[in-house]
Formats: structure tokens, C-alpha cells, sequence
């Protein structure tokens, strides 16, 4: 799953440790996040979520869904 973690967390001058502990993860976790070698879990996308004080779709994207109208990849003809 893409993700803008890793601009999120550079944004807040974080460390991959400082976003674990804030998550109640480990470091290992938050980088297989980041190079979306793991999606989170539902709980895991909210703690996130609200830590960063954005919407779930604001940080993660699915790939594998089509987008709905006047999203970006919409393609009105």
C-alpha cells in the first residue's frame, strides 16, 4: 500500500525510533511501513492517523482501487 509516512514523519523531524515509540511499534515496523513491505493494520492506520492529525486516505492509498469520481486517475470523458 503507498503511503506518505516517511514524508510525514521527516516533516515532524522524527526519527524511525521516535515514530515507533509514539506508536507503540518497533523501529523494524515502521520501516517495513515506509517501504511498504507491511501494510498496517486497520488500528494501527488509525493510530497513525490521528497522530498525524489526517484522514486515513490522506496517508495511505490503495492501489487496487479504482478511483471514484473527481479523484485523481478519474478519467471523465
Amino acid at each position: 500500500m503507498k503511503n506518505r509516512l516517511r514524508v510525514l514523519r521527516a516533516e515532524a523531524a522524527w526519527t524511525q525510533a521516535d515514530l515507533a515509540e509514539r506508536l507503540g511499534v518497533s523501529r523494524q515496523a515502521v520501516n517495513a511501513l515506509e517501504t511498504e513491505k507491511h501494510d498496517p493494520s486497520l488500528d494501527l492506520a488509525y493510530r497513525i492517523s490521528a497522530l498525524f492529525s489526517q484522514p486515513v486516505e490522506a496517508i495511505f492509498t490503495n492501489p487496487h482501487r479504482a478511483p471514484t469520481k473527481g479523484e485523481p486517475g478519474d478519467s471523465e470523458i
